[in-house]
């Protein structure tokens, strides 16, 4: 097993100082001046004031009225949550069910059905026609009933995980309840390229151990004195596709272990004095599968994991990093070559005010780590919203997805009420925002609202706005980012978008991803402003030819000129990406 475990310790000042200059580089400005136009919001429910830069509001649509009943609706009764996305249908989760939005024009989403069933932050994801749906809370119930479960132990309490057969969108059949003893707080599924009649999904349960006269086989013991304890381990569940009515645990690997020792990895407390205070790993908060590198992310409590997932029901950890500005790893996103990987920080556990002026720059944000053939992590920067937000406001690094750029590692993420950010991780040293949407406070006391995630699909970004609704933008050109870049991005299509489950981003041969690429180059300085002109000149011509042998034989020409240029270039890796695509749309019929 290998891993590069970070233990940072102030007494190792070079690493804190080295530390702080990413930070300080990656974050220039953070809790930044009052010109920032996200500064001094006006408050409101529904007329809260709004700032924007780089991204366009295409709609929001209201959540619906009469969608929970406050007589049963637990601690957050109006809370959105999580998404997930199958053709023209959003799928978003939250405290009391589902709500499916039809968002074929996104201008004008449609409520397409809505589905009560408390118990949690209702994690959602699709796969065909099942849905799958996490249940943690004690007032979960089989039924889906509203009445929740009083008694300590219950035949009728549900907590793990749901899945429903939607091939009737207005009447959802439940078909299976797989019950586990922390319950699911989220979900992740994993789709083996080599067992294709199989699903697995990882369960990743954070909540109290249920007893065990309600599920036989649960202990909330330390593993020195239950070796079988609940805690320290993930489920995996195997769903049958044929026979989804069988899913069931098959395993339930305890990856934090080291040598033997169940709790091996984070012990909990501070990393030292001035640092935060970070709980015990024995729990996942979220797992980022990536089947096509056999890879996984787990963002566990007090560190942050890299599984090798081959064997989907033995997931194997091959790296592991802690690090001081981290109170708790909540997610991870890999970039598409998974030559990184970015995890957040919930300081706070998304409730609390965490970018205000007076707090810590390193602290809620998100760290990115590069990963090499070894599998081993290093710290490569870090990443803070760059706007300081007022102490009524909520608000932390939280849910979000790669926006699929060719030749660049950009990410759209949430920030409650924070807003949403766009930014470049691309030179992880110096992460640079591109874009932004942010609103007012919801109230004028601090409580739980502002957007949950934010995710790129086909074309659009759809934030689940925990009080409000459902807004979706659109990207804009700006000197960060060009409308070539942003048409080769919509060229990525996807059937289904599970966000905790990464397929690698691939682009059509298409003129716009050259130019896109182009585009990189000339803001990049990367190569001479005269080879610039030559290659966007030579584009042209080629793509005002007809297909055939004239047009193939401008273009390998014109490849074969770029592999020159690549060789004085500032950039060489750009210039090969640029004519890999040139020779690609050579080689095209059309």
């Amino acid at each position: 097993m290998r891993s590069d475990p970070i233990r940072h310790r102030p007494r190792r000042a070079a690493a804190l100082l080295l530390a702080a200059g990413v930070a300080a580089a990656s974050t220039a400005g953070a809790q930044g001046t009052s010109t920032d136009p996200r500064v001094g919001l006006k408050a409101g429910w529904n007329d809260a004031g709004v700032a924007a830069s780089n991204m366009t509001l295409v709609s929001h649509t209201d959540r619906p009225q009469g969608w929970f009943d406050p007589q049963n609706a637990g601690a957050f009764p109006f809370a959105d949550a999580d998404l997930a996305f199958s053709g023209n249908l959003v799928f978003q989760g939250g405290f009391n069910g589902i709500q499916v939005w039809d968002v074929s024009n996104p201008a004008a989403p449609r409520l397409r059905a809505s589905h009560v069933c408390p118990g949690g932050q209702g994690d959602v994801s699709i796969w065909g026609n099942l849905l799958f749906m996490s249940v943690e809370e004690t007032r979960g119930r089989v039924d889906c009933g509203g009445q929740g479960v009083q008694a300590p132990s219950s035949p009728e309490r549900f907590r793990g995980v749901r899945i429903f057969d939607i091939s009737d969108l207005d009447h959802p059949r439940q078909v299976a309840a797989v019950q586990t003893c922390r319950g699911s707080h989220t979900h992740t599924l994993l789709a083996d390229p080599k067992d294709p009649a199989n699903l697995y999904v990882y369960v990743s349960g954070t909540s109290q151990v249920r007893p065990a006269d309600e599920l036989a086989g649960c202990s909330g013991r330390p593993p020195a004195e239950d070796p079988n304890t609940s805690f320290f381990r993930i489920e995996v569940i195997k769903v049958p596709l044929a026979a989804p009515q069988n899913a069931a645990i098959v395993s339930t690997p305890r990856i934090f272990a080291r040598e033997g020792n169940i709790a091996g990895l984070w012990q909990g407390g501070e990393h030292g004095p001035g640092t935060q205070r970070t709980p015990v790993t024995n729990q996942c908060h979220d797992i980022t599968t990536y089947p096509d590198l056999g890879l996984a992310a787990g963002a566990c409590a007090g560190n942050g994991l890299v599984l090798d997932i081959r064997d989907p029901a033995n997931p194997v950890r091959v790296a592991e990093v802690s690090d001081p500005n981290f109170a708790y790893w909540h997610s991870a996103t890999f970039n598409n070559d998974g030559s990184k990987v970015l995890y957040s920080d919930e300081w706070g556990g998304g409730t609390q005010a965490r970018c205000r002026s007076t707090d810590p720059h390193l602290w809620g944000g998100d760290a990115v780590f590069s990963l090499g053939a070894d599998r081993a992590m290093r710290l490569a920067g870090y990443y803070k919203l760059p706007a300081p937000q007022t102490a009524e406001e909520n608000c932390v690094a939280h849910n979000g997805s790669l926006v699929p750029v060719p030749g660049r590692d950009i990410m759209v993420q949430a920030w409650y009420q924070g807003g949403v950010s766009v930014f470049d991780f691309t030179d992880p040293a110096h992460v640079r925002e591109i874009a932004f949407f942010d609103r007012g406070p919801v109230g004028q006391q601090l409580m739980l609202g502002g957007f949950w995630s934010a995710y790129w699909y086909n074309g659009h970004i759809y934030g689940s706005e925990i009080a409000r609704g459902l807004d979706v933008f659109t990207l804009t050109p700006s000197a960060y980012l060009s409308q070539n870049e942003i048409d080769a991005a919509n060229l990525v299509r996807m059937d289904r978008f599970n966000p905790q489950m990464q397929t690698r981003l691939k682009w059509p041969a298409a003129f716009v991803v050259a130019r896109a690429y182009v585009d990189q180059l000339q803001r990049g300085n990367a190569l001479q402003p005269a080879q610039i002109s030559r290659i966007r000149r030579d584009l042209a011509r080629a793509e005002g030819m007809r297909a055939g042998t004239a047009r193939r034989a401008a273009l390998t020409t014109l490849a074969a000129s770029l592999d020159r240029d690549a060789a004085r270039s500032a950039d060489a890796a750009k210039v090969r990406m640029l004519s890999a695509t040139v020779r690609e749309l050579a080689a095209a019929r059309r």
